[in-house]
Order: structure tokens, then sequence, then C-alpha cells
């Protein structure tokens, strides 16, 4: 006998999850909103091969959760923020598979996973989604929850820059293609497509190979040539990925890194042409600060601002010096490296991920992103910081791995508005490497780098033939970045007492019912400023 139940989309259901009794489901959503639910099922004695289908008075479609393997739990979490303690290690439930028929064994659980995108001009009112089961050689099902359409309409998040790194390199190494060949480009556009429609409004630019996570793969599209004593630069590709952008609604940009990571020690490496033949400009260990750099960037940033003149990009544009630098050595390093960019590119603002508050305290860096550990102080501060999390911090706080409970990602939005913060970074869009290598891994078999960081840092898609498999965690995130953009439209500020319980990252509210309760308040609110103007 099949056993079906529906749940909210911030519930995992794993393999030996226990079934539940059905109880009435209702969520709030703006209009314009993507709202998601899971429609879930338990065999009995008898394996069951169960299909689905859903049927709804607005646009619906249907996924199958697929499960991937967690070898380890997140390390320096108690027992208690740990999401499937009874169950991990072992198959987690991540991937959004399209699949509408599921093969399951005796007394297992699996879970269908239900999007409905709320048209801008429906009328507000109550709609049901329906889902009907219907098991091999037994009695079809049929579950269902209910859209409470508000009046309110979905505004655009405006001012507020989310970025998640997207790594060319890896899409070029898992689908076969060359960088930048007219294959690459196709394989390129449904990633980019994506992360517009998951809230991502900020894409970075692998102008230079992004020195980041290791020696890396050549994606540098930036065609770079010697000229005499001097470089002459294409920007044909550059332009190409900025308009590939915009095509989809990217307004933002990051440059990548021009100094190396944790903590600007060396120059990048930069190749002759666009990298083809891994020829390098300089020796790897060649100084940030070296002669040779130096008459590099001489040349190449007056371009640069040239082009992001003709493109319209200054007033869009975040530019990196180096990741992650931390401690004393490195903070001498990315003063030097600051004193050089300010010699040869004054007009740069610089923003990079960095977690000690000195290099704000010296004016060393314009927009800091700081780990949501540490937000809070470069808010206080007075500083214009973003915030980021990564495999760390951990115990209490936010973050988006899998094992952290749902409910504590689908409060990020809320917590950004909270803190002030003014933008958010993640590294890992689809990072599928061992870690810091470039060995391919496949993200299906190794969520966790090789066993080298949390399951779900490094990615939060997978790869499908025909371009990105969601996972659950990226479509509660992009919940959460639709409630950061109903709060940045209703009035409500940070101190607002709707938001008192939120202390900061660590400390707020784990329980669902809380944000469907702040929703309809916000939505409220929402709709009488839309109502004024």
């Amino acid at each position: 006998m099949l056993h079906a139940w529906s749940a909210p989309s911030t519930r995992r259901f794993f393999p030996s999850s226990p079934a539940e009794e059905e109880r009435p489901l209702r969520l709030a959503a703006a209009r314009g909103e993507r709202v998601a639910f899971q429609v879930v099922f338990r065999t009995g004695e008898q394996p069951c091969t169960v299909s689905a289908a859903v049927s709804a008075p607005i646009p619906a479609t249907l996924r199958r959760v697929g499960y991937v393997p967690v070898e380890q739990l997140t390390a320096g979490v108690p027992a208690e923020e740990i999401d499937g303690l009874a169950h991990l290690p072992g198959p987690a439930p991540d991937p959004l598979l399209e699949q509408t028929e599921i093969p399951a064994g005796p007394h297992e659980t699996h879970s269908f996973w239900v999007t409905a995108a709320v048209p801008p001009a429906v009328g507000p009112g109550a709609y049901e989604v329906r889902v009907a089961l219907r098991p091999e050689g037994g009695e079809p099902r049929q579950v269902s929850a209910v859209l409470d359409v508000h009046r309110a309409v979905l505004p655009p998040r405006e001012g507020f820059p989310v970025t998640n790194w997207l790594y060319a390199d890896a899409l070029c190494d898992h689908y076969g293609v060359e960088p930048f060949g007219d294959r690459f480009w196709q394989v390129l556009d449904p990633y980019l497509r994506n992360n517009a429609e998951h809230g991502s409004d900020t894409m970075y630019v692998p102008l230079l190979t992004p020195a980041l996570d290791g020696v890396k793969r050549p994606t540098q599209l930036l065609g770079v040539h010697r000229d005499g004593d001097g470089y002459r630069f294409d920007w044909t590709l550059v332009q190409r990925w900025i308009r590939a952008c915009r095509a989809h609604g990217i307004s933002g940009f990051e440059w990548s890194h021009l100094f190396t990571q944790w903590g600007a020690a060396h120059a990048p490496r930069v190749y002759e042409g666009h990298g083809a033949g891994g020829r390098a400009l300089w020796a790897d260990g060649t100084g940030a600060t070296s002669p040779t750099y130096e008459a590099f960037l001489a040349r190449l940033l007056p371009e640069l601002e040239r082009f992001l003149d003709a493109e319209g990009l200054v007033g869009r544009s975040w530019f990196h010096l180096s990741d992650e630098p931390s401690g004393d050595e490195a903070l001498a390093n990315y003063r030097a490296a600051r004193q050089l960019l300010r010699t040869v590119a004054p007009w740069m603002r610089v923003t990079d991920a960095l977690s000690d508050v000195r290099f704000a305290a010296e004016g060393l860096i314009d927009v800091p992103v700081p780990i949501v550990e540490t937000a809070p102080e470069f808010l206080a501060g007075g500083f214009p910081a973003w915030a980021y999390f990564c495999n760390v911090p951990r115990g209490h706080y936010v973050n988006r791995l899998m094992d952290t409970p749902l409910p504590k990602l689908r409060m990020l939005g809320w917590l950004l508005h909270r803190s002030g913060a003014q933008g958010f970074l993640h590294w890992g869009y689809n990072y599928w490497y061992r870690h810091l290598t470039s060995e391919l891994v496949d993200p299906y078999r190794v969520t966790d780098g090789g066993r080298a960081l949390p399951s779900g840092d490094c990615f939060a898609v997978y790869p499908g033939e025909s371009g990105p498999v969601d996972s659950t965690r990226w479509e509660v995130f992009a919940e959460s970045l639709q409630d950061l953009a109903l709060l940045r439209h209703s009035g409500v500020g940070p101190q607002d007492p709707l938001l008192g319980e939120l202390h900061d990252f660590a400390r707020f509210p784990r329980d669902p019912r809380w944000v469907g309760r702040a929703r309809r308040h916000v939505l409220d609110r929402v709709a009488a400023v839309q109502a004024r103007d």
C-alpha cells in the first residue's frame, strides 16, 4: 500500500524517513513568485514504480528528488543543527531530476518536487495544485497544496548584488568543449539563465584565468599578445561574455582577481592569446608588485576602464584584488598590491571576500565581503559590507550545506536584510573538482570535493545533458532571495519589531512557521506600498 502526503520545500526526506500523516498545506505567494512544495510517498512491503503528474490552474512543473552520497557529516556542528542525523552518512536528497517516475523498493520514502510559477497578472485568490500518484499495479492517489496568491506583486530586487561564482573550466571539462568555441557558448547559456532565475544578478567574468582554487585550466577571455616592450589586448570574447549575461538580465559583473589567492603574494597566471597553448607571460612566483607585473597592469587597466565606459559598466562592476587574505603577512602584501592599483588605476574600487576588519579600517578595501560570522563587526564599524559563507562558519550559523537544515537556509534573505548587508557572495556554483586540483569529479557521486569540504559547499547545481540540474538547496536559496526582495520593498526596515527575533547569522528562528507568519505580514506591507505607487 502506498502512503502519500504533501510537505513544504524546507523538509528533507531520506529513503528511510518514516511515513507521515497527510495534513492540509497552504502556501502564501506574491504574484510573480516561484513557490515549491513536495509530494512524498512511502512504499509498503513490495517494490513499486510510482509515476506522477501535476495539474493546476497556474503553470506548475514536477521533478523527482534524487539522492547523492554524503560520506561524512559536517564537523563542528551540534547534533540539533544537523539535518538527517538519523540517516547520514548515506544518501541525501538534493538533485532535482527531470523525471516523473520513481522505481522504489519496499519500505522506501521518495518525493517529487513541485514548482508553481505564479503569473504576475493572475488574480489574487486560492489556487489548488494537484499531484496524481500512480503506483504500478495499485490504486492511484492524489495529493494537493493550496497557494494563497496575494494581491502583492513580487518586486525586482534592486541595489543588492548577489553572485555565485560560475567556473567556466568546469563546464569545458564536463561537457568536453574547448573554451570559448561555438559549442562553449551553447553550454554556458542555460547556466547563465539558471543563475538569473534563482536570483543571481551579478556574474564573475574570467577576464584572466581566475586565481582561485589551485592551478586551473586556462579560461582567459582577454586576448593578450606581446607588442614590442608592451602588450595589446583583444576584448572580443569579453564583450561576448557580457552580452550573453545581459541577455538573461544579469546586470552586474565581477572582474577576475588581479593577484593570487589568500594574500596577494604573486601575480596570477596570464597567458599568451587566450591560453590555448599554455604559454604564460611570466614564471610562477613572479611578485605581485614586481616591475614585470606592474608594467602589465599599467597597460591593461587603462584599457579596461575604456572598455567598461564604452559598455556602460563602470557603475555595475566589482573589482577583486585577492580572495580571502588573512594574517599579518597577507595584510602587508595586500597593502602593497592596493597601493600599486591606486597608482595605475586610481578609479578602481576593490571588493573582496575577507574577514579581518583591519583591511577595512586601513581603507585598503572599498566594499568588504566578510564571512557571516564577522559581518556584524564590519557593519557596526560603518563599512558598506556584503556577506558570504562557505564551508565555514559552522555550528549554529546559516549555511547551504547538504546537512544544513533547509529552514535555516530559508532564513538567509531575512538575515541579510536584518543585518544591513549590501550584497551576498558564494564561491561554489559549479565547482565540480577534487578540491585544489584540476581533477574533475562526478558530483552525483562526490559531493565534498574529495572529502576536502563539507558536502554541498562546492556546488549548488549538477551537470545535466542540456544544462544545470537544480538542487533542493539552490531552490530554497532562491526562495530566500524572493523574501529579501519583498522585504526591501515593504518598508519593513532592519530594526522593525517584526525582525526582533533575528539577532545575527547564528541566532534566529528555525521554525518554518515563523517565515509563513512573517511573509503574510510583509506581503500586506508590499501591497500597501504598491497601492500608493
